[in-house]
């Protein structure tokens, strides 16, 4: 039998967070992506958000915090953007439509991370993905 080389249901892409505070990060990506998982001693947290895993981590005394550029799909655009801007990101572009077919934001959050939230609208030119 052969051994799989990534856990079964993970992607074979993953983000890895890296930041000096693990649970603060955990429970923004809670709050504002109804994110699943939770935080653990001696291992990263596996954030499920949708069908996605993200790893957060505080590098193990070997990496430092470094922020990250995320495009994250979410069914409410503008109800995506009320939760994080309530859990404290700031706002880079309000909520807009694209010509591609998305509606969109950007923002940052309190640990630097920049997120672009958004809901694909069915445009037939919009890039299968």
């Amino acid at each position: 039998m052969d051994t799989p080389f990534k856990p079964n249901g993970w992607p074979s892409v993953v983000p890895r967070l890296l930041t000096s505070d693990v649970p603060g990060l955990v429970a923004f990506l809670r709050s504002t992506f109804d994110a699943q998982g939770e935080v653990a001693s001696g291992r990263p947290a596996e954030i499920r958000i949708g069908d996605a895993v993200v790893l957060v981590s505080d590098g193990g005394g070997v990496r430092e915090p470094s922020p990250t550029f995320l495009y994250v799909y979410v069914a409410d655009t503008d109800e995506t953007y009320r939760k994080a801007t309530a859990a404290g990101a700031s706002t880079i572009e309000p909520p807009a439509d694209t010509a591609y077919g998305d509606r969109r934001a950007t923002l940052k959050d309190a640990w630097g991370n920049t997120w672009q939230i958004a809901t694909f609208r069915g445009r037939s030119n919009h890039p299968d993905r």
